[in-house]
């Protein structure tokens, strides 16, 4: 058996191929005293996993109950009416659980041990995406998509071998969303500058450390190379990790996540399927570094504050008021930006000392920025290569819609990124323009 790299933080991690057998002694080494585990897991991952991890919980003399959602092979998302029924059959089995899956799994399980007030740990399946090792679980109650407040699970196991035999489209979302923490460590480096969000810097270094590494293979990834599917396991639970010990996504998550937010609301699907949580982050990711790209062409030592304070909106009440029109009939969109706007909003004397800072710095700061990021065709040919999606039509989203999508979103997120600045200085039309306007990269 290869070796098997283990990462003590804030619990214990196993990540590499036949990790899985390993299950069975961490449940041991980290629940001493139960004598009980309910596995919970779908007929998919109960064969792949599932089922070892249930003999190998018996062999260690630990009793076993399983709870198996949609037994007869559906298909089903993070809804809370699933949380509800995997809350229900942990209480009554009276045992610790053990999550088996990816993703949505993962979440079901992280909420429903929090409301019963319990730990758990995760044995997953695929390198699919960066929340086994997060706070919070991603869960639709009452028609949203919301993010619930729950703890990490205690122990997590990822297969390489396992996850490398998953079906591609799964590996492909893990590195589309992975790929996104490059512009996103470009937007957290100018918030910092700006004194919004100081960069944490043990969170900052355990995303960006094994990242570029992670990253530099996504043929070999999307061919199922056990190694390379290795590395992008460890940088997605890195950046789990990395939201832990800053209790925030920060460390994970920019611009780009704010399309995968805006599509979430509107329940986005394509070929009559939910589109996955990377492959939204991927086509944000895109969006993201060409915004960051545009930003880096503009010479803001030469800025023109006072014509920049003067374009911008007097009050909250005015910005607001263009509200209805930026988000069309959607009023759960507009309700969420009047929410995040009420604090993120500067007054012009908050814009202009802000944009005074820029102007002085703009040459540090514009080169931090510009040492961070990936190139943005650098980014579309990974994303190909990884089998990601790199069109916004390939996720059923149409470039006018796509530039709909990034009229919104300033509003979306009480966070400061780089788009916050474009729109701040004035540049949000030139922008769209570019992307969308004749010879650009969207074009219309």
């Amino acid at each position: 058996m290869p070796v098997i790299a283990i990462i003590m933080l804030n619990g214990e991690i196993i990540i590499g191929a036949g990790a899985v057998e390993k299950s069975a002694k961490m449940f041991r080494m980290l629940f001493p005293s139960k004598k009980k585990a309910v596995l919970v897991d779908d007929p998919r991952t109960k064969a792949v996993a599932g089922a070892r991890v249930a003999e190998l919980l018996k062999t260690e003399g630990i009793e076993v109950a399983e709870h198996v959602i949609c037994p007869d092979g559906a298909r089903f998302h993070a809804e809370y009416k699933w949380v509800e029924e995997v809350r229900d059959a942990i209480a009554a089995a009276g045992a610790l659980p053990v999550a088996v899956g990816s993703g949505t799994i993962n979440d079901t399980v992280k909420r429903a041990s929090e409301e019963l007030g319990a730990r758990y740990m995760v044995v997953g399946t695929a390198a699919s995406m960066d929340g086994y090792t997060a706070y919070g679980a991603s869960i639709i109650k009452d028609g949203i998509k919301q993010t619930m407040s729950c703890k990490a699970p205690l122990g997590c196991i990822v297969d390489s071998a396992i996850a490398a035999a998953a079906p591609k489209e799964m590996t492909a979302s893990g590195y589309a969303d992975l790929i996104a923490k490059i512009p996103a460590g470009a937007d957290w480096i100018l918030a910092d500058a700006v004194g919004s969000e100081a960069i944490h810097p043990a969170a900052w270094k355990l995303v960006q450390g094994p990242l570029r590494d992670s990253l530099k293979n996504p043929a070999q990834c999307a061919a199922g190379d056990v190694a390379e599917i290795e590395k992008l396991c460890a940088g997605l639970v890195m950046s789990g990790f990395a939201m832990q010990e800053m209790g925030s996504s920060r460390p994970a998550s920019g611009t780009e996540h704010q399309f995968s937010h805006y599509w979430d609301m509107e329940d986005l699907c394509f070929n009559g399927l939910p589109v996955s949580h990377g492959f939204k982050v991927g086509i944000g990711t895109l969006a993201s570094t060409a915004t960051i790209e545009f930003l880096l062409e503009q010479d803001l030592t030469k800025l023109d504050i006072e014509a920049a304070v003067a374009a911008w909106w007097p009050s909250f009440d005015a910005l607001a008021a263009t509200f209805p029109q930026v988000y069309g009939n959607r009023p759960a969109h507009i309700a969420r930006a009047m929410c995040e706007m009420q604090e993120k909003y500067p007054a012009p004397d908050a814009l202009r000392k802000e944009l005074s800072f820029i102007k002085a710095n703009w040459a540090d700061v514009s080169a931090k920025m510009r040492a961070q990021i990936m190139p943005f065709d650098e980014v579309r040919s990974a994303l190909e290569a990884a089998g990601a999606p790199y069109e916004p039509e390939m996720i059923g989203v149409s470039r006018a819609k796509f530039r709909e999508t990034f009229a919104g979103i300033p509003y979306m997120r009480n966070r400061y990124f780089s788009v916050d600045l474009v729109s701040r200085l004035g540049f949000f039309q030139m922008l769209l323009k570019r992307l969308f306007g004749k010879g650009g990269v969207w074009s219309v």
